[in-house]
């Protein structure tokens, strides 16, 4: 198989699972390698993404690793027979690595959480507020990649859509939900749109108020993707250079905690629904 130049965030995901399913059991990559029958060579590259690995290969592996976690050997299969190439390869070379990694992200999650405490989060955004978001950037984005940028965020809302949408959470604080990134007119359509995305059975929208004592739970953006098996979910936090994303046990546990406190210091979503009402008439 050639060897990547790039791997997706996917295929990393799978490769780091790989190196720790071999961790686990206390193999060194030769002698992983010799019980496969390849070179200590060829398991760096398939545990650096940087080659696939195909199902026989991989249930070898699993069983030479003496996993026995049937679900997760599965869904590791399915993330290595994956030949997907969904609609955000049409943005490679055109925006950063990161855009597409989200959306490619987002196609494969069991669920999607978002918690927002100044913005709107994006699969909930108009795109009038999200051109006032990005064009809030500084250095100023060249026009052509605003707009590059404004319709990746609206295509994203595709994982919403459809027969079969993703179940999504969206907890907002009351600044996100107050700041208006343009004019009147496009925050009261945005929080409109947010209450009619919000009727949708799979959507969830919470809201924190600035009434909420002693608020500590977290402190900057997060969000959630539900993997096929929990091992293989993946959060994200704000890093200084985008979104970062996490997927060591110990980390997700730390952020699931943090989801947790947040929805139980939130505003129930019937609640949240005539807070963000009450808003909207005031605009």
């Amino acid at each position: 198989m050639a060897k990547r130049i790039e791997p997706t965030a996917r295929q990393l995901r799978l490769a780091v699972e790989l190196r720790r399913l071999r961790d686990a059991a206390g193999l060194a990559s030769r002698e992983a390698a010799a019980l496969l029958g390849v070179t200590a060579p060829q398991i760096s590259q398939i545990e650096s993404g940087l080659a696939g690995v195909s199902e026989k290969r991989l249930r070898r592996m699993a069983a030479n690793y003496s996993c026995t976690d049937d679900g997760l050997i599965d869904a590791l299969v399915a993330m290595a027979t994956d030949r997907t190439r969904g609609w955000w390869e049409e943005y490679r070379e055109l925006l950063p690595t990161p855009f597409l990694d989200l959306a490619e992200l987002e196609h494969h999650a069991t669920y999607r959480r978002d918690v927002e405490f100044l913005f709107i989060p994006g699969l909930l955004q108009t795109e009038d507020y999200a051109r006032a978001a990005f064009s809030s950037r500084v250095p100023e984005l060249p026009e052509e990649e605003l707009e590059l940028r404004v319709r990746h965020r609206m295509q994203r809302k595709v994982v919403l859509d459809g027969p079969d949408p993703t179940p999504y959470e969206a907890i907002v604080h009351e600044a996100a939900l107050r700041i208006k990134v343009d004019d009147r007119a496009t925050a009261r359509t945005q929080l409109s749109h947010v209450l009619e995305l919000s009727e949708a059975d799979h959507i969830t929208v919470r809201v924190i108020t600035f009434e909420l004592d002693g608020f500590g739970g977290a402190w900057s953006p997060m969000m959630l993707a539900g993997g096929a098996v929990p091992r293989l979910d993946t959060a994200g936090r704000d890093v200084l250079h985008g979104t970062g994303f996490i997927d060591s046990e110990a980390q997700l546990g730390v952020l699931r905690t943090l989801f947790r406190r947040v929805e139980a210091a939130s505003l129930d979503p019937i609640r949240s629904r005539d807070f963000i009402h009450s808003l909207a008439k005031e605009l």
